[in-house]
């Protein structure tokens, strides 16, 4: 079936019908660089990345935005708090461009780890000043903004569809307004297009409006996503927390600016830890350097990539260790296989096209990477039944390991081009083997209490014999 996106837009799953033919152009909003990434960010980075992967995988050719925000961003609700990357940058006691620069390359490094293909492009906010200002003059010429005291507002009374992504109406927007933003603003909804900057602020550029200021942070991504991909672009994907009212602005302003925008909206749904949002104020905020610390980084990408990106994910000590189980019981699978493999055979295709179909139908289907997942591990099970046999076929060997490639390695991001041995001074299917032949002894000596031991021992930390009459095969399962 051809492949469906949940659009966030419509509230429903639609066709993928590209603006270009044989083309897919993605913009993602990227972090704000004032502190390291965190699992928030390797939920929606490592979800869209599959994204990506697997529209190439369907032979699109790809071309993927990712900003990054280095201005503009304000701490609070509203449009009155202090700049997140002047503070930091406070804190630290350096230059707000030095902040930037450390942490947007930490940010990369921990994607890198992550196997997440970096962007075409990552623009940053600083660096699209003066097509923020085109863009700003546009909408005041339109009278869809407003200058009060120095800043610049859009008015969201003038734009009858404001709020259908995140489904709010704007009568409804008037709770909470402080005294201060109802005497600079018309409505409290209406959202900073440009800011006045007080005398000494670090971060400002020359304006017609005060004589100095700096961008609001929902301009920046009109402007870059249309700047690279044009007026009409296929995707546009955040996390959850940017429906609103970030995403809901951003449509405001291109919809003023006569911009068609983006076709898809796609949206990750938050990661909890414990069952609790992520916050650092509440003592549960985990960075991903911290993470690795402790856990491969491709374990994190299994425990990201095998929920579906619109379901909430719970980061928990087991959750991890459930999924390192998970991940190398795939893994070893693949190490058996490729320790099998006939060089000089070609994959021919005859075999196990049942599991390419599945995995297929999955992703079409919003990209369901669950049900991908499960057409993996049946596979799985299949290739061990394979390598029981006395002389598995050489073609199917090869077909299977091409598969576990280009789905599990390609598309997933799970399975490397080059495993590793779970311990490198350490040969497991060898140990496993002798094992293996330790207990046949048993159970030939009739001593079944010690070939139960081994047997049990070993289910204990997740290995599992299987006996057949072709002879005993071991895996790793999920049940400790």
């Amino acid at each position: 079936m051809p492949l469906k996106i949940y659009n966030t837009l419509t509230g429903q799953k639609e066709p993928f019908n590209p603006v270009h033919e044989g083309q897919a152009s993605l913009y993602v909003c990227g972090p704000t660089v004032y502190g390291d990434s965190h699992l928030g960010h390797a939920k929606a980075y490592v979800s869209f990345d599959v994204v990506l992967r697997y529209l190439r995988y369907s032979g699109l050719k790809t071309f993927y935005v990712q900003n990054i925000t280095d201005v503009g961003h304000l701490l609070g609700d509203g449009d009155e708090g202090e700049d997140k990357m002047l503070k930091r940058a406070r804190e630290l006691e350096q230059e707000p461009m030095a902040v930037a620069e450390s942490f947007a390359r930490r940010h990369f490094e921990a994607m890198d780890r992550l196997d997440v293909i970096r962007p075409d492009i990552s623009p940053r906010a600083t660096g699209h000043i003066p097509e923020q200002l085109e863009a700003i003059e546009n909408l005041l010429e339109q009278g869809l903004a407003y200058e009060s005291n120095g800043s610049v507002y859009f008015e969201i009374s003038k734009d009858p569809k404001y709020g259908e992504l995140s489904n709010r109406k704007v009568e409804e927007m008037q709770g909470g307004a402080r005294v201060k933003v109802r005497a600079e603003k018309r409505h409290p909804g209406d959202f900073a297009l440009w800011k006045r900057a007080e005398p000494g602020h670090l971060m400002r550029w020359r304006d017609s409006f005060s004589g100095w200021g700096y961008p609001g942070w929902h301009t920046e991504c009109v402007v870059m996503s249309t700047r690279y991909l044009g007026a009409e672009f296929d995707i546009h994907g955040g996390g959850m927390d940017l429906k609103f009212p970030h995403h809901e602005c951003e449509i405001a302003q291109a919809r003023g600016l006569k911009k068609p925008f983006a076709r898809n909206w796609m949206h990750t749904n938050m990661l909890t830890i414990n069952g609790q949002k992520m916050s650092k104020s509440s003592g549960n905020f985990v960075t991903l350097f911290d993470v690795f610390e402790q856990y491969d980084p491709l374990t994190v990408r299994y425990f990201i990539a095998a929920s579906h990106y619109r379901s909430v994910v719970d980061f928990s000590e087991n959750a991890l260790a459930a999924a390192e189980i998970s991940l190398k019981r795939l893994q070893q699978t693949v190490r058996n296989l490729r320790e099998c493999k006939e060089a000089g055979v070609t994959p021919s295709g005859k075999y196990f096209e049942e599991f390419r179909r599945r995995f297929r139908l999955a992703m079409d289907d919003d990209f369901s990477t669950p049900q991908a997942f499960a057409a993996l591990f049946d596979l799985s099970r299949e290739v061990n039944t394979l390598l029981a046999e006395k002389k598995p076929d050489p073609e199917a060997i090869a077909d299977a390991d091409h598969l576990f490639s280009t789905l599990g390695g390609d598309v997933l991001g799970i399975i490397p081009a080059e495993l590793e041995d779970v311990r490198p001074d350490l040969r497991m299917n060898e140990v496993l083997q002798v094992l293996i032949e330790l207990r046949a002894d048993f159970r030939k000596n009739k001593d079944f209490e010690s070939a139960d031991l081994v047997r049990d021992r070993l289910q204990k930390i997740g290995i599992v014999f299987r006996d057949s009459p072709e002879g005993t095969t071991w895996e790793m399962t999920d049940n400790k």
